[in-house]
Formats: structure tokens, C-alpha cells, sequence
């Protein structure tokens, strides 16, 4: 209950980082569908330091925020000098699941597609996302029957990054999880079809799971079993616990991207991990 007060109490302080984050890159708006949600941006560095791409699901608890609220994410990797695109997705409860997955397969298609024409090289990808983003991204990388479905390669991924996310929804859950979990699904939609846990397959893949133990909304054992569950399949697993006194639910999966690797531990687990992927 403490943190999740503590969680409450955030929002004003990441609201005012937000509104003094510097725009020192115009990203590029991309469609992939006729729906508003149904686009990505791309955003392309300054100084590229790496041929790495950064393939990144917002959060929002599935039910809010694009791309575009979450600019300051793009701005903060671009300016490391990374290739970045920030998919987007229709939101429930009007959308149900699982459009949300076959439009971040969409997405991810798309963007591939839109970097090659391009002639950016697409086969160092690293997908990652919060929250709700984590939950879905990690369904497009594991989930050999939802690529089979949809129609997506993810044989140029060479690594997952997710932070926070809710993997697991046999494990110890919040009110507010749950209530939203509800609008995600419809009533009768057997949910083991949208679990990452129960859809995870044997991959190639290695994953960081970045979690905190006073999150506030997300229990740390949805990332143990997640782990749990990559171990089991001899998937390459990493679970990093946060360590910065910021380590309520939305400081850590998106109030990192506001401060620097020097400030935040977090922020400097997730370049350092791709950095050495």
C-alpha cells in the first residue's frame, strides 16, 4: 500500500521532468494502419554510435498514451546515438485484445520495412517497452505462435529489454492491474492466450528484465516467473532489481529516460546491457 501511495505521488514530479525535456530531434511520423493509434516514430540520432536499433512499445496501461507522449523516451535514446522507433497501438477498453499485438506486429513489420527502404541495416534489433509495453513486446519475441499468426520475423532480434511488466496473471496482482487487465480482455477471452508466461517458446533471444520490489502497481514475482519460465526453456535471462531510490512504477519503466546514466542506475543497466549484447 506505501508504494503504491508513493507511485501516486510521482506523476507530479515526472510531469515537470517532461515539460524541460530538450527536442533536439524531430522524429519522422510513419502509418501503418487507417486508425490514429496505428503509427510509428522514428527517431534518428544526431551522431549514430551503434548499428543497433532500439524497437520500443509504449505503456500506458493499455488503455492510454501514443508514441508521441512518450517523446522524451526517443529523445533521451537518439541522443545516446541510437536508431529508435516507438510503435503504437489501439487501446482498450474500446479495443480489445488482441488488437493490441497485431498492431505492435504490424508496427514492428512495418518499421522494418520503412528502415530497409532506407538502406538502414535492420539485423541488430533490440525490442523492448514498460508496462504494458513490456507485456507486449515480450509476446511479439517468444510467442512462436503469435509471429506464426501475424506473420512476423524476428530472426534480426538479438536481444529483449522489458521493465516492469505485468508477464505473468496467476501471481499476485493489484486492484488496479486486475481493473485493467478487465478492460484488456473481454469477459469470455481464455487470458492464457495473452499471458507472456503461458505463450513463452524456447528462443535464441536473451532477455533483461528490469523490476523493483516497491513498484507500487506490478509485483516483482511477475518478473520472477518470467524468469523462471525463460530459465526452464533455456532462455538467456537477466533479472536486474532496481537499486535507485526512484523505484515506483512509472519512475523506473519511464522516469529513467529523464535523467542521465550518471543519475540513474537503471537507465545505465538498460545502455550498458545493450551496449554489451
Amino acid at each position: 500500500m506505501y508504494d503504491a501511495i508513493r507511485e501516486s505521488f510521482s506523476y507530479l514530479g515526472l510531469y515537470r521532468k517532461m515539460l524541460r525535456v530538450r527536442k533536439n530531434i524531430v522524429p519522422e511520423s510513419v502509418s501503418f494502419g487507417p486508425h490514429k493509434d496505428q503509427y510509428f516514430l522514428y527517431y534518428e540520432p544526431n551522431h549514430a554510435v551503434s548499428d543497433k536499433i532500439i524497437m520500443w512499445v509504449h505503456g500506458g496501461g493499455w488503455n492510454a498514451s501514443t508514441p508521441k507522449y512518450f517523446d522524451f523516451v526517443g529523445q533521451c535514446v537518439a541522443n545516446a546515438g541510437y536508431r529508435f522507433v516507438s510503435i503504437g497501438y489501439r487501446l482498450a477498453p474500446k479495443n480489445k485484445y488482441p488488437c493490441q499485438i497485431e498492431d505492435v506486429c504490424a508496427g514492428y513489420q512495418a518499421a522494418l520495412q520503412y528502415l530497409d527502404s532506407k538502406k538502414i541495416n535492420v539485423t541488430k534489433i533490440i525490442v523492448s517497452g514498460p508496462s504494458a509495453g513490456a507485456h507486449l513486446s515480450s509476446i511479439l519475441c517468444y510467442s512462436k505462435s503469435v509471429q506464426e499468426k501475424y506473420g512476423v520475423d524476428v530472426s534480426n532480434v538479438i536481444g529483449f529489454i522489458g521493465v516492469g511488466g505485468p508477464y505473468s496473471f496467476s501471481v499476485h496482482t493489484s486492484l488496479s492491474v486486475r481493473m485493467l487487465l478487465n478492460q484488456l480482455f473481454d469477459k469470455d477471452y481464455n487470458r492464457a492466450n495473452g499471458e507472456p508466461c503461458s505463450l513463452m517458446n524456447a528462443s535464441n533471444i536473451p532477455m533483461l528484465l528490469i523490476q523493483s520490489r516497491h513498484d507500487g502497481l506490478i509485483d516483482f514475482s511477475c518478473a520472477e516467473e518470467f524468469y523462471k519460465k525463460a530459465v526452464s526453456l533455456g532462455n538467456a535471462c537477466e533479472l536486474y532489481e532496481v537499486v535507485d531510490k526512484k523505484d515506483t512504477h512509472s519512475w523506473y519503466t519511464a522516469g529513467m529516460f529523464l535523467e542521465t546514466r550518471e543519475e540513474n542506475k537503471g537507465l545505465d543497466k538498460f545502455f550498458s546491457w545493450i551496449e554489451n549484447v
